[in-house]
């Protein structure tokens, strides 16, 4: 039987983006999952932030290691905001919920504090 043997295949994201977005309804679909995607980021950093693991998440919170990971995945489902505070609280934070005007986000972007 034949060995197999890794060969990492090299990613430039970067590239990868410059390409895929002079396709037609990239640039749409990629902004709309950037909701998502932060949150995930967020559920990552406050976790590595409290040195925790998802094991020890999901004992604090009462549910599986699987559920854990689903939930830092993203994907289709999006989490429940009692969920949310949950997992805030588990790695020992507080959940905060805001909504801000595009002119808003814009100004401050422009102005940053």
């Amino acid at each position: 039987m034949k060995t197999l043997e890794y060969a990492p295949v090299a990613h430039d994201h970067a590239a990868f983006l410059e390409r895929a977005s002079k396709r037609a309804g990239f640039r749409e679909a990629y902004e709309a999952l950037d909701a998502p995607y932060a949150i995930v980021r967020e559920l990552l950093a406050a976790r590595a932030r409290a040195g925790m693991t998802q094991d020890a998440v999901a004992a604090r919170m009462g549910t599986t290691k699987s559920a854990i990971s689903r939930l830092e995945a993203g994907g289709r489902h999006a989490p429940s905001l009692a969920t949310l505070a949950r997992y805030a609280e588990a790695v020992g934070c507080t959940l905060e919920v805001r909504l801000v005007s595009p002119l808003a986000a814009a100004d401050s972007a422009a102005h940053p504090a």
